[in-house]
């Protein structure tokens, strides 16, 4: 079922974007036959959801990489990366890429500064 409200006020878009993972999962079932069943499936979702699950809030990084701090590393070693084949092909690059990072500070209703 789906957890997605359109123009709703109070959603968490955190959970919401968490939610439509879940269900595109491929072991998903869709249907959960008992509690126990659910939580048997969520035992080996959200482990795998923190700590392998790619997002893209977060710059392809995990939330376990986010907390941690290991994405420093990580990213380095992907920005490395890209400057290098930057170098050794840099006609197919419109300019010098920037490897991107997870944002500073997030949260729910979370007003950026404005910029003057």
């Amino acid at each position: 079922m789906s957890h997605n409200r359109p123009y709703v006020s109070n959603d968490n878009p955190y959970s919401e974007s968490e939610f439509r993972t879940m269900k595109y999962r491929p072991d998903y079932p869709g249907v959960f036959d008992s509690l126990e069943d659910a939580r048997t499936f969520l035992r080996s979702y959200v482990p795998w959801y923190n700590t392998c699950h790619k997002h893209s809030g977060v710059a392809l990084f995990s939330p376990q990489d986010v907390f941690d701090g290991t994405w420093k590393t990580k990213h380095q070693r992907r920005d490395d990366a890209l400057q290098r084949y930057f170098d050794r092909h840099p006609e197919r690059f419109r300019g010098r890429p920037r490897t991107r990072k997870p944002a500073e500070v997030v949260g729910i209703n979370h007003r950026q500064e404005a910029t003057v």
